[in-house]
């Protein structure tokens, strides 16, 4: 009994890694940040739609993303370092293409829930997320497409605000938020750099290299603050940390790896001041 409670909890340690805990509010984070903006009044803030949303964006969303990109990955991830010091590496396990199935399959069970301005959005991430990592297509081995196939990141707040609002977000939101999330990946990638030219993998980061992959993510970062500073100055005003921030971690020469790892924290505070916004305009006009 003793030996099956220890491989029990080993599991379930092993499938919340998988799911890459750090990252859970790059996908679910969004999904705040549509509701608070969509919503008419402060009752439509906590509605079914919103809260399942945000349930199946949490976690099952991001084991159905990070699951299938293991499982594609798997020889490539054996001469990748980071899989051993920051996350787990898959090994065969049968559990997880299952749960990846299930995880995918998840939004026809809830639909029913969710208004129908929201299904395109859903279908598209899970288009999107099955494409970037699975053959024929495997989005991420092309450079540029690997770049601009991860807007996916922000279908949630996009599914959110359809779904609270009964209308489309503004395009200028999904072209400042496709431009953030291109940015966003592009930077992540540039640890990769090294094991992916090792195993023959050909990305936006490993074409242009650490110094030019900069300069491309301050490109979209600008871009990105642009649109959204078309819609509201201060949206813009916000979104500038990012380009800001590429720039001084360049020219200062700050080891990329450590600096990775940093934007989980700083996407968390600047996805809080943009719910907090929309929340204020609610609450006060």
């Amino acid at each position: 009994m003793g030996d099956s409670n220890k491989t029990q909890t080993g599991s379930l340690v092993y499938l919340l890694s998988l799911s890459r805990p750090r990252f859970w509010l790059y996908l679910a984070g969004p999904v705040l940040v549509g509701v608070a903006y969509g919503a008419a009044a402060p009752a439509e803030v906590v509605t079914p739609a919103a809260v399942v949303l945000f349930a199946y964006f949490l976690l099952p969303a991001n084991v159905f993303l990070y699951g299938i990109n293991d499982i594609y990955d798997r020889e490539i991830d054996a001469a990748n370092p980071k899989k051993d010091e920051k996350e787990s590496r898959y090994r065969g396990q049968r559990v997880v293409p299952l749960l990846v199935g299930l995880c995918g399959a998840l939004p026809l069970v809830f639909a029913p829930v969710v208004p129908t301005p929201a299904w395109p959005w859903l279908a598209a991430f899970v288009v999107l997320g099955a494409a970037y990592s699975a053959p024929p297509v495997r989005f991420k081995t092309t450079p540029l497409l690997d770049s601009v196939s991860n807007g996916l990141y922000i279908l949630p707040g996009a599914a959110a605000y359809a779904a609270v609002a009964g209308t489309q977000p503004p395009v200028l939101a999904v072209v400042g938020g496709w431009l953030w999330a291109m940015g966003m990946h592009t930077f992540s990638a540039i640890p990769d750099i090294e094991p992916d030219r090792e195993t023959g993998i050909r990305t936006t980061a490993t074409v242009l290299g650490a110094q030019r992959t900069y300069a491309y993510c301050g490109a979209c970062w600008l871009a990105s603050a642009l649109a959204f500073g078309a819609l509201d100055v201060r949206l813009g005003a916000v979104m500038l940390v990012y380009p800001v921030l590429v720039g001084a971690i360049a020219t200062a020469s700050v080891d990329v790896d450590r600096a990775y790892w940093w934007f989980p924290a700083i996407n968390t505070v600047v996805g809080a001041v943009l719910t907090m916004g929309g929340l204020w305009r609610l609450l006060y006009g």
